[in-house]
């Protein structure tokens, strides 16, 4: 499989997923709620994976500019009628990976990735173009489930279920290894906390700061 097929999956998933409800609000609301105490109201923010842009619509609003991406044009479909319906100055979305961004965007004050980096093909080259495209000292915020710390069944079924096209690619890394990975491609980890509010979510919410 390649990132064109992981958009291809995404591009079928797309209806499904823009309806489906969110499974932890409470831990959702706790994540926005960290997150606006970390933006200012003049940022430049880019968000990667946004899916169908729920929670860029409702963190534009605190900042002067924000690009919300994806790399399934079904979801960002989905993300523009939001928009229209609901017009959010400095708000754009596109279709765009971060390596494409990371050789001509200007630099953004944070990048966001929330349920993202455990869908890149690549994390290490991921990390360093997101380092890339944040101006100094700026933050990269992410929550991301660690299917490695989550049930051994999960990590047996992943690649079954991908074989057969019913998921997408899925890294397999705890959290552990994730904070190494951002360290190791420039970044500080200055926060790591957990905002579940149902269970054991495995979903760390990580704050690092480009050095």
């Amino acid at each position: 499989m390649t990132i064109a097929s992981d958009a291809r999956f995404w591009d079928r998933a797309s209806r499904k997923y823009a309806s489906g409800p969110v499974a932890d609000q409470a831990g959702y609301q706790r994540t926005l709620d960290r997150t606006c105490t970390l933006l200012r109201r003049g940022d430049n923010i880019l968000e990667l994976g946004c899916g169908t842009g729920t929670t860029a619509l409702l963190l534009a609003v605190h900042v002067q500019a924000y690009l919300a991406t994806d790399i399934s044009a079904a979801m960002i479909a989905i993300a523009d009628d939001k928009l229209l319906a609901h017009p959010t100055p400095g708000l754009v979305f596109r279709v765009a990976t971060a390596q494409a961004l990371a050789r001509d965007a200007a630099p953004f004050d944070a990048v966001l990735g929330f349920n993202y980096l455990h869908l890149v093909r690549d994390l290490p080259d991921t990390l360093r173009c997101i380092h890339a495209l944040l101006a100094p000292n700026g933050l990269f915020i992410t929550k991301t489930p660690c299917v490695g710390d989550m049930n051994r069944l999960i990590r047996l079924v992943l690649p079954m279920m991908r074989a057969v096209g019913k998921a997408p690619h899925a890294g397999i890394f705890g959290a552990a290894e994730l904070r190494r990975h951002i360290s190791a491609a420039g970044f500080e980890v200055v926060v790591t906390e957990n905002h579940a509010t149902k269970g054991d979510d495995n979903r760390p919410y990580i704050v690092a700061r480009k050095t």
